[in-house]
C-alpha cells in the first residue's frame, strides 16, 4: 500500500483527469445503449415454475405490457349513454398512440360485459402497449393518464393501475440518492468542522457508485440484471462509499494534527485503515456472493450489481481518495484546528471525551451493560416470530395514488382476489370435472376454461381473498395437494400469486444454507485476521442478533402497520420474499466492516500491551466515535430510500437502516465490548495447532512499518534537552514519542534545565514532537539503534530545526 499511495499522492491530477475521464465515459456510453433490465423469475422444480412454461408454449403471450383503466360511476351505471359518451372517446384516442398496441374496452364483444361489475358501477378496460413497462417512454405512459383522467367528472371517478402507470409516480429520479448525500454531508460536516474535508467521502462515494450505475446499466444487456439491481447498488454503493472514505480521512487527519506530514500521513492511514478498507470491501462482496447458494436466477444480477459498486467505491477510496488529499494537504483540517496545531503543538493520542467516559463505564460494569443491550435486542426481534414472506403489490401503495385507487375499484367491483387471479394449467385429462370441483372448492369466487390451444387449457380462477393473504395461499395448498390429484388430470398452479408463493417457499428453505455460507466464511476470514477463535465466534452471534431484530422492526413496521403513514408508505403487507436474503447478505457484510474496524483497534493495543482491559477500553474509546458517525451516515443514506418510488427498495431501505443503527449503536458499541471484557484474555485465544497451518492475512501492517518492534528486542530510551536558539533551557515543553502510524507511545515534559527522556520499545523509526508554550512545532523522525539515543532539540520563533 506505501508505494502504490505516493505514487496516487504525487500523481494526483493523472489519478484524478483518470477517474473523471472513467465516469464521463462510462456515463456516455451507458446513455447511448439505454437499459435493458429484466426481471427473471425462474424457479425451477417448482408447480408455478411447470406451468409457466406450459402457457409460454401454448399461450405465447403479448410481447408488451398490458395495464388497467378503471372507472366508477356514483349513481347510475357504467352503461348509461353519459358515461359511454365520456369513456369511449378517450379510450378510442389512447388506442390511436404509437406505442399501444390495443384497447379491450367493456363496451364491445360478448366479452366485454365480463369487464362490468354486476352492479353495474364498476367497469375496466385493458390497455397493451408494444413494449414491456421499462422500455416505454415515460411521456407516452403520462399521454395515456392525462387522456383516461380527462373523461373524469363529477360521479365519475377515473383510475389507472399496472406497471407502466408505476412509473409515472415514482419521484424524480435520483431524489433519494440526492437526499442521501445531502443528509451524509451535515454529518460529516458536522464530525469534521471543516467544509472540504467533507467534500471527500461525499466524491469518493459520487464517484464509486456512478462508475458502478454506469457498469451495470451496460451489463444489462449482456446478462439478466432486475430492475431492482441498480437502486440497491445506489443505496449500497453511497453508504459504504462514505464510510470507507470516513475511515481513511479520519486517520489522515488524526496523523496531522499528530505532527504528522501530509503525505506521510496520507501513506500511513492507507496503510492502516485502507487496508482495513480493503479487507471489509472483501467481505461485503463475500457476503453478497453468498446469495448464489440460493439458486435464484433473480438475485444473480442484484449480485453482480452491488458487488461491482461496492469494488469500484474500495477502488476509489484507495487510488482517488489519497489523490484529493495531496491537493488539500493541510486543508483537510479546519481552520481551528490549523491554528490550534501551530498555537499549541501536536495533539496526544489518548482518547477523551464521552468516547473514552463510555468505554471506561462499559469496562466498569460489562455484565450490566450487556444485560441491558441484550434485553433491547430480544424485544426488538420478537416481531419475527410473525414473519410472513410474500409480495407487494399496488395494493401496498399509498391511498393518494391512482394505482392503488384502480387496485382497490377492482377489488370492490370484482372480489378481493380479481387483482391476483390464479391459473391452473392442464395439459391432460378431464378439464370439465376439474373447473367443476375447482368451483365448488372453499375460497373461490369464479372459476372458468379458456379455449384449449396445442392440447393445453388454462383454467382462470379468481380467489375470494386477496393475493397477499394467507387464506389465498391456503387456496393454491388446496388446488395442488387435493383437488388437481383428486380429478386425476396432470396440471399445474401458476399466475403471479402462486409464482411469489413458491419464490417465498424456495426462499425459506434456502435460507438456512445461506446463512451457514456467510456466517462461515466471515468466521474464516476474521480467525485469519486476528488469529482468535473467540472474536470471529462473537461476531457471528452478534450478526445473528442483529439480523432478527432488523427483521423484528421490518415486520412490526411493514407487516404490522406501525409507522406506515409516518413514513408514508401504504398498506401494510408481507414482507418481500427476496428481501431476506438481500437485507442478510448486506447486513452482514456491514456488521462485519464495523467489527473489522473496532476489533483491528482493539487487537492492535493486545499486540503491544497483552492487556485484554486496555486493548478493548482503548479500542472502544478511539473508534467508536466514528463508527457511530460512519453508522449515522449510512441510516439517513438508507432511510433516504424510502423516497425512491419503488416499495422494494423502501423496505430493503428501512430494514438495512434500523440494522445499521441497532448494529453501531447498541452491538459494536455496548455489547461486543461489554462480553470482550467478561471474556477477558480467551478473546485472543488460538490454538497453537491452528496457528501454524493458517495463513497470514494482516488488517493493519506490519508491526515494524507501524514503528512497533519485534518481541524480544530490549527497550531502549531517546534524551537529550531542548533550548532555544540562544541555547537557554526550554522548561516543561510537551515531547511526544509517537510510532509511524500514529500511536503514543510515550510523553513528558522537559525539567528546569530543559532535559528529557522518553522511553522506546526498541530499535525503529519513530517520530518525536517537540512544542512549547509560543514556541512552535517541532517534529523530526528519529531512527534508534541497539542503545540509548541522544537528540537535542532547538525551538525558535517561527520556523523550527533540530540538532543531534
Amino acid at each position: 500500500m506505501t508505494a502504490w499511495t505516493r505514487w496516487c499522492y504525487r500523481h494526483r491530477l493523472v489519478v484524478l483527469l483518470l477517474w473523471v475521464g472513467a465516469l464521463v465515459g462510462l456515463g456516455f456510453s451507458a446513455s447511448a445503449a439505454g437499459k435493458d433490465y429484466a426481471n427473471v423469475f425462474t424457479l425451477p422444480d417448482t408447480d408455478s415454475n411447470r406451468a409457466f412454461e406450459l402457457m409460454q408454449k401454448a399461450f405465447p403471450g403479448s410481447a408488451g405490457d398490458t395495464d388497467t383503466v378503471v372507472w366508477k360511476t356514483d349513481s347510475g351505471s357504467v352503461r348509461d349513454a353519459s358515461v359511454k359518451a365520456r369513456i369511449q372517446p378517450a379510450l378510442d384516442e389512447i388506442a390511436k398512440f404509437e406505442g399501444v398496441g390495443g384497447v379491450t374496452g367493456p363496451y364491445t364483444g360478448a366479452q366485454g360485459a365480463a369487464q362490468i361489475s354486476r352492479d353495474g358501477r364498476i367497469a375496466y378496460a385493458q390497455v397493451t402497449f408494444d413494449k414491456q413497462a421499462e422500455s416505454l417512454p415515460k411521456d407516452l405512459i403520462q399521454k395515456v393518464v392525462d387522456t383516461a383522467q380527462d373523461a373524469r367528472r363529477d360521479g365519475l371517478e377515473v383510475e389507472l393501475g399496472g406497471q407502466a402507470i408505476t412509473r409515472v409516480q415514482e419521484p424524480p429520479q435520483g431524489l433519494s440518492e440526492m437526499v442521501g448525500i445531502l443528509a451524509a454531508a451535515v454529518v460529516l460536516f458536522l464530525a469534521f468542522g471543516s467544509f472540504l474535508a467533507m467534500l471527500l467521502p461525499i466524491g469518493i462515494a459520487i464517484f464509486g457508485v456512478g462508475t458502478g450505475m454506469f457498469s451495470v446499466q451496460l451489463l444489462s444487456h449482456t446478462t439478466d440484471i432486475p430492475d431492482l439491481a441498480p437502486l440497491l447498488s445506489s443505496l449500497i454503493g453511497l453508504g459504504v462509499g462514505i464510510d470507507y472514505a470516513l475511515f481513511i480521512v479520519t486517520r489522515h487527519r488524526r496523523g496531522i494534527q499528530r505532527g504528522m506530514d501530509p503525505e506521510e500521513s496520507a501513506v500511513v492511514a492507507l496503510n492502516t485503515s485502507g487496508r482495513a478498507v480493503l479487507f471489509a470491501g472483501g467481505t461485503v462482496c463475500i457476503a453478497l456472493a453468498g446469495m448464489l447458494v440460493t439458486n435464484l436466477r433473480f438475485l444473480d444480477g442484484v449480485v453482480i450489481g452491488t458487488a461491482l459498486t461496492v469494488v469500484l467505491s474500495v477502488f476509489a477510496a484507495t487510488t482517488l481518495l489519497p489523490a484529493l488529499l495531496g491537493f488539500l494537504g493541510p486543508r483537510v483540517l479546519s481552520r481551528r484546528q490549523r491554528r490550534r496545531l501551530a498555537e499549541q503543538g501536536p495533539e496526544t493520542a489518548q482518547a477523551s471525551g464521552p468516547a473514552a467516559r463510555w468505554s471506561e463505564r462499559v469496562q466498569k460494569r460489562p455484565r450490566t451493560v450487556a444485560a441491558v443491550a441484550l434485553v433491547v435486542m430480544a424485544v426488538l426481534a420478537l416481531p419475527v416470530l410473525s414473519l410472513r414472506l410474500g409480495a407487494a403489490d399496488q395494493g401496498n401503495d399509498d391511498e393518494s395514488l391512482t394505482t392503488r385507487k384502480a387496485y382497490d375499484m377492482l377489488a370492490d367491483g370484482f372480489g378481493q382476489g380479481f387483482n391476483g387471479p390464479l391459473q391452473v394449467v392442464v395439459s391432460g385429462g378431464d378439464t370439465t370435472a376439474l373447473v367443476k370441483d375447482i368451483q365448488s372448492t372453499e375460497g373461490v369466487a369464479q372459476a372458468g376454461a379458456l379455449p384449449t390451444r396445442q392440447g393445453v387449457t388454462v383454467v382462470q380462477v379468481i380467489p375470494k381473498t386477496s393475493p397477499q393473504s394467507k387464506e389465498t395461499d391456503d387456496l393454491i395448498d388446496t388446488l395442488r395437494d387435493q383437488v388437481i390429484p383428486e380429478a386425476k388430470v396432470q396440471a399445474h398452479v401458476g399466475g403471479a400469486t402462486a409464482i411469489y408463493k413458491d419464490f417465498a417457499s424456495v426462499t425459506g428453505h434456502r435460507l438456512p444454507y445461506f446463512i451457514a455460507t456467510i456466517i462461515g466464511l466471515g468466521f474464516l476470514l476474521l480467525m485469519i485476521a486476528f488469529r482468535s477463535l473467540v472474536v470471529p465466534l462473537t461476531a457471528a452471534v452478534m450478526n445473528l442478533v442483529a439480523a432478527a431484530a432488523s427483521f423484528g422492526v421490518l415486520v412490526a413496521v411493514f407487516q404490522w402497520g406501525w409507522g406506515l403513514d409516518l413514513l408514508g408508505l401504504g398498506r401494510e403487507g408481507p414482507i418481500n420474499a427476496f428481501l431476506p436474503v438481500i437485507m442478510l447478505s448486506l447486513l452482514f457484510g456491514l456488521s462485519m466492516d464495523y467489527q473489522v474496524f473496532l476489533v483491528s483497534r482493539m487487537h492492535e493495543e493486545w499486540v503491544h500491551s497483552k492487556d485484554n482491559a486496555r486493548a478493548v477500553r482503548v479500542g472502544l474509546a478511539e473508534t467508536s466515535r466514528v463508527i457511530n458517525s460512519a453508522a449515522l451516515i449510512m441510516v439517513c443514506v438508507f432511510m433516504a430510500f424510502v423516497l425512491s418510488g419503488d416499495p422494494g427498495g423502501a423496505m430493503a431501505g428501512v430494514g438495512l437502516a434500523a440494522a445499521v443503527a441497532l448494529d453501531a449503536f447498541i452491538l459494536r458499541t455496548a455489547l461486543v465490548p461489554a462480553a470482550m471484557h467478561l471474556l477477558g484474555n480467551s478473546n485472543w485465544w488460538l490454538p497453537k495447532g491452528l496457528e501454524k497451518r493458517l495463513p497470514h492475512l494482516a488488517v493493519e501492517p506490519k508491526e515494524e512499518e507501524a514503528g512497533a518492534v519485534p518481541a524480544g528486542t530490549p527497550a531502549s530510551v531517546v534524551h537529550g534537552y531542548v533550548r532555544t536558539a540562544d541555547g537557554e533551557p526550554v522548561e516543561e515543553a510537551a515531547v511526544i514519542l509517537l510510532s509511524k502510524g500514529g500511536r503514543q507511545l510515550d510523553s513528558v515534559t522537559s525539567l528546569a534545565d530543559g532535559s528529557y527522556i522518553v522511553s522506546v520499545p526498541g530499535p525503529g523509526s519513530y517520530l518525536l514532537a517537540v512544542t512549547a508554550g509560543t514556541h512552535g512545532l517541532r517534529a523530526q523522525h528519529v531512527i534508534v539503534g541497539e542503545g540509548p539515543l541522544v537528540y537535542d532539540v532547538e525551538l525558535t520563533e517561527g520556523e523550527m530545526d533540530a540538532v543531534n
